[in-house]
């Protein structure tokens, strides 16, 4: 018999609409919640001082579901930078236009006043600042004009904000003949198909000139466009602004916190394209509620006569498994038990109050009704985490207004009662807002295809394009018998060889490897543990962003940075991930002491040259070449790493180089 019902001759075959298949956790307060277990770490409190204004930005997460952490990679930040490393710097910043440039500007609102901090940061720095970004009649429709645009934010910046003519042809924009002190707005990336197609040619000039990138667009970063994925390849450094951090602070939130009971709320439709991150939702919360038309795919797969108009036919599979595995973690499915429904034919007739098995043909469900408002109220009650994404909307282009406004109106009391409170998506954060009495507490994430996204297990293409930072506090005391020893840093250690011998010839000094391969790492790390070795140490991590966040909390002195033998695939010019980056430069420039060395080598003489060439370019005079000879003869610390002992029993050359740092620097 079909499971596709014109007509409803048959009764349901469960009369309560709460599903779960055990019913002895079934009870009058719906539920007994199973608490689960994960691994739990925290994402530390922070605080940056912001130019001229002491402005505090601070994120907090309590407790953490390391599954959705290592879905999210820790990013470099723009909070990480000094504002001594952005002065002289050109900087584009690619900003969300949904944010600044909105019609009905929350001026008060967290993501506008982060937005708002990253362009004042980096303009009280010194930096040469250039924004670029979409924006359309929808976005805000008095800003068309790159002119009006640039008016709009020079109002809200209380700073010269100066149009720029580029795109045609891909020319260079150009800052002369403009004030000093301005910050430059490009032209509306909208209507440019380049843009959306990530066009490598349009990338780099896009960003030609510009020495840092800060991605502030967190709504787009699900997106793969040349000025949030593109522009990466071509620029030293590519971070995270304040209110992408925001952002993704928010995200983490919503979805990394672990409090029981924690009820999903899962609203709109098409569920074949939503399954995966439905599966999430069951696989993490304690209770699922549908109040939109996923309940329908929920209800026909468990056999439910349904509307044929409300059936996503391609979805009966996908809602079966979701159904088994709730079944399998023994969590309930709560969907509506009864419906507003108005006459598609004749408008004039009166809403009928109808329950769930009783549409009938002609009319279409439109809003919650009591008896579901009620059952959705006492499963909520005792939650102690809410997360609501999608609208209450069923086979209309509108949302439930009536429904949607006791929804608000619950959430609101349960936050007030310390429950934590996600709001996803444009339709329920608008709802929130509409209320008089709004509460702050609450958790907002306007665009919903990011989490959707997000949830379905996809990498962000524009977060994944963002350098890589370290996301942890070392504690150097546990590592090392003596933090204060002179350090020296082989970025790139491979198996440690080199690194070992090392540490057992200078016991005065400790020595740190920085490794991407995680199972060298791993190795490394069982053999210091195996030695008892207190002055050796080796992480797993991408040194071209990370080497100044994690050397500079070291206690002692940097004296000695050494790069060997780098991949020269990974060295050529137009690698996004070749290791000697002017980024890293500049850190080993910034961290080393003064009289302090750099030792470079590599059996490859253009990968040898290219990185003498770089670390001179980019240390602003600061190395200078320790020995007459072009390249040494010997290694000068008399120890050889793996590979250059297998290059020299071929008998191939090395090529060898000693930098210093000038004292007086």
């Amino acid at each position: 018999m079909s499971r596709i019902l014109d007509i409803h001759y048959c009764r349901p075959t469960y009369s309560l609409m709460f599903f779960t298949c055990k019913l002895h956790n079934f009870s009058g307060n719906y539920l007994h919640f199973k608490k689960q277990r994960a691994p739990k770490s925290s994402l530390q409190a922070f605080s940056s001082e912001m130019g001229l204004e002491r402005c505090l930005l601070s994120h907090k997460v309590k407790e953490d579901d390391g599954n959705v952490y290592d879905m999210l990679p820790h990013v470099r930040y723009l909070r990480e930078f000094q504002t001594d490393e952005l002065v002289g710097k050109v900087v584009m910043v690619r900003f969300d236009s949904n944010v600044l440039l909105v019609e009905k500007q929350d001026q008060q609102a967290k993501l506008f006043d982060s937005a708002v901090l990253t362009i004042k940061y980096l303009h009280e720095a010194g930096a040469k600042v250039i924004l670029v970004s979409s924006w359309s009649m929808k976005t805000n429709s008095k800003l068309l004009s790159a002119d009006s645009v640039s008016a709009y934010l020079s109002s809200i910046l209380q700073l010269s904000v100066v149009p720029m003519k580029s795109f045609l042809g891909y020319e260079q924009p150009t800052m002369q003949n403009s004030p000093t002190q301005s910050i430059f707005l490009l032209e509306n990336l909208s209507q440019v198909k380049e843009d959306v197609a990530n066009c490598s040619r349009f990338s780099e000039q896009l960003c030609a000139g510009v020495d840092i990138f800060i991605n502030d667009a967190f709504s787009q970063s699900h997106k793969v466009l040349a000025s949030t994925v593109g522009v990466t390849s071509f620029c030293y450094a590519s971070v995270a602004g304040f209110q992408f951090e925001e952002s993704l602070v928010q995200l983490k939130n919503a979805f990394g916190t672990k409090r029981n009971p924690y009820i999903a709320m899962v609203g709109g439709g098409n569920l074949i394209e939503k399954a995966a991150a439905v599966r999430f939702l069951v696989s993490s919360a304690d209770g699922l509620v549908f109040v939109g038309n996923m309940a329908f795919q929920i209800m026909h797969a468990l056999g439910l006569p349904v509307p044929r108009k409300l059936v996503e036919t391609e979805a009966f599979t996908e809602a079966t498994g979701i159904i088994q595995y709730a079944n399998s973690r023994n969590i309930p499915i709560l969907f509506p038990k009864d419906f507003w429904c108005v006459n598609v034919n004749d408008h004039l007739k009166e809403p009928k109050l109808v329950p769930v098995h009783g549409i009938l043909e002609g009319w279409s469900p439109v809003a919650l009704g009591p008896n579901s408002l009620d059952e959705i109220t006492t499963l909520l009650t005792n939650s102690k985490k809410v997360v609501w994404i999608g609208p209450v909307k069923f086979d209309s282009s509108v949302q439930d207004s009536n429904g949607t406004s006791i929804l608000v109106k619950l959430l609101r009391k349960l936050s007030q009662r310390s429950c934590d409170v996600t709001v996803v998506g444009n339709m329920a954060c608008k709802a929130v807002r509409g209320e008089s009495e709004v509460f702050s507490s609450c958790n907002i994430i306007e665009n919903a295809s990011v989490v959707w996204e997000f949830l379905k297990g996809r990498k962000l293409p524009g977060l994944v394009a963002l350098d890589r930072g370290y996301p942890y506090t070392i504690d150097w005391h546990t590592i090392y018998d003596d933090p204060t020893r002179p350090l020296l840093v082989d970025i790139g250690s491979g198996n440690g060889l080199f690194l070992f011998e090392m540490a057992r010839k200078r016991k005065d000094m400790n020595f740190l490897g920085l490794e991407m391969n995680g199972k060298l790492v791993k190795r490394c790390m069982e053999t210091v543990h195996q030695s008892s070795l207190k002055n050796g140490y080796f992480i797993e991590t991408n040194a071209t962003s990370t080497f100044r966040s994690i050397v500079s909390g070291y206690p002692g002195e940097l004296v000695i940075a050494s790069i060997q033998c780098p991949n020269p695939d990974f060295n050529k010019p137009e690698h996004r991930w070749k290791m000697v980056q002017r980024s890293l430069i500049e850190a080993i420039k910034d961290r080393l002491s003064s009289n302090g060395k750099v030792f470079l080598q590599s059996d490859i003489e253009a990968v040898a040259l290219r990185m003498k060439r770089q670390f001179l370019k980019y240390g602003n005079g600061v190395f200078t070449i320790d020995h007459q000879e072009e390249w040494l003869r010997e290694n000068p610390f008399g120890v050889q790493s793996d590979w250059e002992q297998h290059v020299l029993r071929r008998g191939v050359p090395m090529y060898r180089l000693m930098l210093s740092k000038s004292v007086n620097l």
